[in-house]
């Protein structure tokens, strides 16, 4: 069984985070010594210039564009408005799909070899429980289906505040079922989320490993949240560093989505459940996000337990950067990494 790999660059490109990654680096070997000595750490690249300015103009434009909204409502349009102003993919096909009653899109890449229906990508987008569609996961479900050679499902969850948790859970469950009714074997099936998505990736795998109902092959987890109670230390301490995801949005989204839930249930929270016998898992997440220690915390978990983890910390990026395919280089890089990951582990992978 493969060790957890924890990755992160050797410098920082961001203000006043270089101490805060020679405190991560020294707590992850401190943490697991015995991964270290037996496998080095895969060090993430550095940030580089080109990729650092990349960063820092769009975050500008995010900003700029978020800069007026009050609630929830208000940041559910703006994130739909600003993924609008991006490229539609190109070189695939779409088509429609009701999965089950969750409203969905069938993304393959357009080519005539392609075998529709052998290989699935569940791609269950982020935005806080309240926002995200389709839409605004056009580009990097376009982008996976390419890069893995394989069918993707991109899925509409009913949102938050109009639908509290348990929907969003039991739409992600219902779809990677419709999967599994419509030709797909699980071992042909990964599921891959950002933020939210992630963690409704993760429980809704959870939920069938409580049923003994077949798991799919491996999981994606793109900076999930897997505690709603918050309680993560990165949540305070990088939150001057993440303009993406700031604290008054993240005690907004924890209320919309708990209603009177315990924010550490393990149906809500993934940190807080039992991970054995969970399948192989990629984590991704920004060296100065508030999820930060959300993603380490569950890779330490999920080690612990036998599963076989990886998870790597990209230095200087902002929560989501996997979304921007095409405009930030490190976007491209992350999105590559996530298809060999999912190619690795398809039962029937694409031919090289």
């Amino acid at each position: 069984m493969r060790k957890p790999v924890y990755s992160a660059g050797n410098e920082w490109k961001v203000e006043c985070r270089h101490t805060l990654l020679a405190v991560f680096s020294a707590a992850v070997l401190f943490a697991f010594p015995t991964a270290a000595q037996e496998k080095p750490a895969r060090d993430m690249p550095a940030q580089t210039p080109a990729s650092h300015e990349q960063v820092e103009k769009l975050l500008s434009r995010w900003q700029e564009h978020f800069k007026d909204t009050a609630g929830l409502r208000d940041r559910r349009a703006a994130f739909r408005d600003f993924m609008a102003s991006l490229p539609e993919p190109t070189r695939v096909q779409i088509r429609h799909v009701d999965a089950d009653g969750v409203d969905a899109e069938l993304i393959w890449p357009a080519r005539l070899h392609h075998p529709i229906g052998r290989r699935a990508i569940l791609f269950i987008h982020g935005g806080g429980f309240y926002g995200g569609s389709i839409r605004t996961h056009h580009l990097i479900a376009g982008s996976l289906a390419k890069a893995a050679s394989s069918d993707v499902l991109l899925i509409d969850y009913r949102l938050a505040p109009e639908y509290g948790y348990p929907a969003q859970v039991n739409d992600a469950l219902t779809a990677y079922r419709y999967l599994l009714d419509n030709g797909y074997s699980n071992g042909n099936i990964i599921l891959v989320g950002d933020g939210a998505g992630g963690n409704l990736a993760l429980e809704a795998v959870l939920r069938q490993m409580r049923s003994r109902q077949p798991l799919p092959a491996a999981v994606v987890a793109l900076s999930p949240i897997t505690d709603l109670s918050a309680s993560g230390a990165s949540v305070t301490a990088n939150a001057a560093n993440d303009p993406v995801l700031d604290k008054d949005a993240l005690e907004a989204l924890r209320k919309a989505y708990l209603g009177n839930n315990s924010a550490t249930d393990p149906d809500i929270s993934p940190l807080y459940a039992n991970l054995t016998g969970f399948p192989p898992l990629l984590l991704q997440v920004g060296s100065g996000e508030l999820l930060l220690d959300d993603t380490l915390r569950l890779a330490d978990k999920a080690h612990k337990a036998g599963v076989d983890v990886t998870a790597e910390v990209w230095p200087g990026m902002p929560h989501q950067w996997q979304l921007f395919p095409s405009v930030l280089d490190d976007a491209d890089r992350a999105g590559q990494k996530i298809a060999e990951f999912a190619i690795a582990h398809f039962a029937d992978p694409p031919a090289p």
